[in-house]
C-alpha cells in the first residue's frame, strides 16, 4: 500500500479567500477546480438571490445553474443569501480498497465557503470538493438543541440534449431503469440515485448520488419537468409504494414525519461523478473517498483485519436447496468443493436447536466454509434483541448476518444501519443488508459491510438482458450490490448461460452470493472458470464496447489473472476486444461462450483476430493461447454473453 498523504497547505488553509465578483452580492461566486483542471464547480448567487451552483467538464456544462439550499425549522437557508469568505484545502491520499480495484485514490481541491442567510442572520458553511472525476458538496449548519429538517432546496438541472437512465421507488431500490431524453422526463417523476446521464454531443457521462448518509434522511430525486431533479428526503417518498407498506400504516405515517437532528447539522454529500467515458465512472472513488476511514478500535488492521474475509457464498433460496440441517450441511460440503468461503442460511435456522445450529457451524468449518444467518429487520430494531442476536451468532461461531427488509430511507432507518454495523463489528460479524437502500460509502468506515441489495436482482423476474447491461453504469456506481448472480434454470429467461456467468464477474460485491445450486455449478462445464472468479478485484476496465442498456463489457484483473466478461442486451451484435491490456508473451485462455450455429470451435480469421459466435442454449468451452497483439471478435446473440479467464 502506498503511504497515505493528506495535504492541507499550511499557508493556504489559513488564508481567507474572498469570493470573485463585483461589488454587488448577487454577482459574487466562488470557484473550485479539479487538480487536472477539467472539472469546474462554481458556487454563486442566482438572479433571484438564491444560493446556486453550476458544474462544467472540459468547458462543457454538466449541471446548468441550479439552486442550493437546506431547510431548517421551515426556513430555507438557500433564499436571500450572501457568499462570504472561504478556506481552501487540498487532499491527496491513497488507501486500500476492495471492489473494482484494490487501491482507491482520493485527490481533490476543496473549499469551505461561508454563507449568510440575511433575514435570519444564520451563518453556515457549504463544503465543496472538485475531483478529477466529479464534484461533491454538503451543508454544515452549527447550532444546539433539536431542529427539524423537513427538506432540501437543492436541485440538479441537467443540460438539454442529455439522455438519462433512472428508476422510480415502486419497489424501493429494486426496480428497473428507463431511458429517456431529459426533455421527456415529466414533472413529479421520482428517481432513485444513482441517476446516470449521457451528456449531449458525446462530451461525457455523469451520475448523481450521495455519500456519508448518517444522522439524516436518504436522498431521493423528483423531476420538475424542466430538466431539473430536486432533492427530496427519504421521509418524503410516498408511503403508498408496496415495499414501504410492510412497515404498516401507522409506522409508515411515523416514518414520514420530518426528523429532528440534535446539535450541528451536516447533510450527506451530494455527489456528481463525471467522466469522458464509462470506464471513468466505473472506477470513480468519490463516494467512499468522502467517508471516514475505519475505526482502529474495531478494525485494527483496516481491511486486513483478520476476521474481515471477502468471499463467495452458496445460497439455497433460489435453487431449491432445502431447509433441513442435513440440507445445509450438504450445501456447506458442496461449497467446500467449489472453494467457496460461505454458506448463507435463510431464516429457517431459527427452528433448529442451538446444538443443531452449532453442529452446522462445526461441520462447515471442517470444509473451510463459514456460516451466515438471515434475520428480519423487525427483530433487530430493538437494541437488546439486536445485541442478543449478534452475541448468539458470535458465541456459536457464525461469521456474519444477512439483515433484511429495511426498505425505507427515513432517518430512523438510516440510524439503524449505523447501529447494526457498529454492534456487528463489536461481535466481529460481517453484514449483508437486503431489502435496503443504495450504499453511500458506509463500507469504508464499516468494512464489515460486505454486500447490500438495493438492486433488482435474480430474486425478481426478468427480462434481464437490457437490465443487466444497464446496472454496471447506474446502480453499481454507488457501490457493491447483492444481485445474487448466475442461474442456469428458467429464471434466466432471455439470457444465455454465458451471460449468466458474466454476471458473477461484473455485478459483484465482496460477499458474492450465488443463486445457482452448488451441485449444478460443480456439474457445469465451466466450473473451473467459475471456481476462480473472485469477489474483489485489483483492477477493472470498462471496455470501450460498452453502451448503457445495450452491452456491458469488462476486463478485470486479480493478481496476474485476467477475466473478460460481456453481457449483451436484447439485440444481436458483433463486438471486438483488443487484448492490449495483457503483458508481453503468451497466456493460457479459457473461453466460455454461447454455442455457434454450424460449428462449435473458434474460427481464426487472422493472426490478430479470433471470431466467436453464439446462441443462448447451453455453453461451449474453448482452451487456447492468446497474446496482447490479438483482438477477439465476438458475435453476440440477443441476451448472449462471453467470459474468458486468461492467465500466464
Amino acid at each position: 500500500m502506498k503511504k497515505t498523504i493528506i495535504f492541507i497547505n499550511a499557508l493556504v488553509s489559513l488564508l481567507i479567500v474572498s469570493c470573485t465578483g463585483t461589488a454587488t452580492d448577487t454577482s459574487k461566486y466562488f470557484d473550485v477546480i479539479s487538480p487536472d483542471g477539467n472539472v469546474h464547480l462554481k458556487v454563486l448567487v442566482l438572479d433571484n438571490a438564491r444560493l446556486g451552483y453550476e458544474v462544467t467538464y472540459k468547458g462543457k456544462p454538466v449541471i446548468d445553474k441550479s439552486p442550493m439550499g437546506i431547510t431548517i425549522d421551515n426556513l430555507n437557508l438557500g433564499d436571500g443569501v450572501k457568499i462570504g469568505n472561504a478556506v481552501r484545502y487540498e487532499i491527496n491520499e491513497t488507501y486500500l480498497w476492495r471492489g473494482v480495484h484494490s487501491e482507491a485514490v482520493n485527490r481533490c481541491n476543496g473549499a469551505k465557503i461561508s454563507i449568510t442567510h440575511k433575514e435570519s442572520r444564520t451563518n453556515y458553511t457549504v463544503d465543496v470538493r472538485a475531483f478529477n472525476d466529479g464534484i461533491a458538496f454538503c451543508y454544515v449548519i452549527p447550532g444546539e438543541g433539536n431542529r427539524i429538517v423537513p427538506n432540501e432546496a437543492t436541485s440538479f438541472v441537467i443540460p438539454d440534449g442529455s439522455t438519462v437512465w433512472y428508476h422510480d421507488f415502486y419497489m424501493h431500490y429494486e426496480t428497473k431503469h428507463v431511458k429517456k431524453n431529459i426533455l421527456s422526463v415529466e414533472s413529479g417523476e421520482w428517481a432513485a440515485p444513482p441517476l446516470t446521464f449521457k451528456l449531449p454531443n458525446n462530451t461525457g457521462y455523469a451520475s448523481i448520488t450521495e455519500a456519508v448518509l448518517t444522522n439524516y434522511s436518504g436522498m431521493a430525486l423528483q423531476a420538475d419537468g424542466q430538466r431539473g431533479f430536486r432533492v427530496r428526503l427519504g421521509h418524503e417518498v410516498p408511503a403508498s409504494y408496496p415495499y414501504l407498506l410492510r412497515y404498516g400504516e401507522e409506522e409508515a405515517k411515523r416514518l414520514a414525519a420530518p426528523p429532528a437532528i440534535s446539535g450541528t447539522i451536516k447533510s450527506p454529500w451530494r455527489v456528481i461523478m463525471i467522466g469522458s467515458d464509462l470506464n471513468t465512472l466505473v472506477n470513480c472513488d468519490i463516494v467512499h473517498n468522502l467517508s471516514p476511514p475505519p475505526d482502529k478500535k474495531f478494525f485494527p488492521e483496516g481491511l486486513n483485519t483478520e476476521w474481515l474475509k471477502p468471499g463467495r457464498a452458496v445460497w439455497g433460496y433460489l435453487c431449491g436447496g432445502g431447509r433441513t440441517l442435513e440440507d445445509m450441511k450438504e450445501f456447506s460440503r458442496l461449497a467446500g468443493e467449489l472453494g467457496f468461503e460461505y454458506n448463507l442460511v435463510e431464516g429457517f435456522w431459527q427452528r433448529w436447536t442451538v446444538s443443531e445450529q452449532k453442529e452446522l457451524v462445526d461441520y462447515s468449518n471442517e470444509h473451510n466454509v463459514k456460516i451466515l444467518f438471515w434475520k428480519h429487520s423487525r427483530e433487530i430494531m430493538d437494541p437488546e434483541q439486536r445485541r442478543n442476536f449478534f452475541k448468539h451468532c458470535h458465541d456459536i461461531g457464525v461469521a456474519g448476518v444477512k439483515l433484511d427488509f429495511l426498505d425505507h430511507e427515513a432517518k430512523e432507518v438510516i440510524d439503524l444501519y449505523q447501529s447494526a454495523l457498529k454492534e456487528a463489528a463489536e461481535y466481529k460479524l460481517i453484514v449483508d443488508f437486503h431489502g435496503a437502500n443504495k450504499p453511500t460509502g458506509e463500507s469504508r468506515t464499516w468494512p464489515n459491510e460486505m454486500a447490500r441489495e438495493a438492486i433488482c436482482g435474480l430474486e425478481s423476474r426478468g427480462p434481464w438482458a437490457k437490465h443487466n447491461a444497464t446496472l454496471p453504469f447506474t446502480r453499481m456506481l454507488a457501490g457493491h450490490a447483492d444481485y445474487t448472480p448466475m442461474h442456469f434454470g428458467d429464471r434466466r429467461i432471455d439470457t444465455s448461460e454465458a451471460h449468466q456467468i458474466a454476471t458473477a464477474v461484473i455485478l459483484t460485491a465482496p460477499l458474492l452470493v450465488y443463486a445457482e445450486h452448488p451441485r449444478n455449478i460443480l456439474n457445469h462445464k465451466a466450473v473451473e472458470l467459475i471456481k476462480n472468479i473472485p469477489s474483489v478485484w485489483d483492477e477493472t476496465i470498462a471496455l470501450p464496447l460498452s453502451e448503457i442498456g445495450e452491452v456491458a463489457g469488462f476486463a478485470r484483473r486479480v493478481g496476474e489473472k485476467w477475466f473478460l466478461a460481456v453481457m449483451n442486451g436484447p439485440d444481436a451484435k458483433n463486438v471486438e476486444i483488443k487484448l492490449s491490456f495483457l503483458g508481453d508473451g503468451d497466456y493460457r485462455a479459457m473461453f466460455v461462450r454461447d454455442p455457434e450455429q454450424g460449428h462449435s470451435a473458434p474460427v481464426i480469421l487472422t493472426r490478430s483476430r479470433r471470431r466467436f459466435g453464439g446462441q443462448k442454449t447451453g455453453a461451449e468451452i474453448d482452451n487456447t493461447t492468446v497474446n496482447n497483439r490479438e483482438t477477439l471478435v465476438i458475435q453476440l446473440a440477443p441476451g448472449g454473453g462471453f467470459v474468458a479467464m486468461i492467465s500466464r
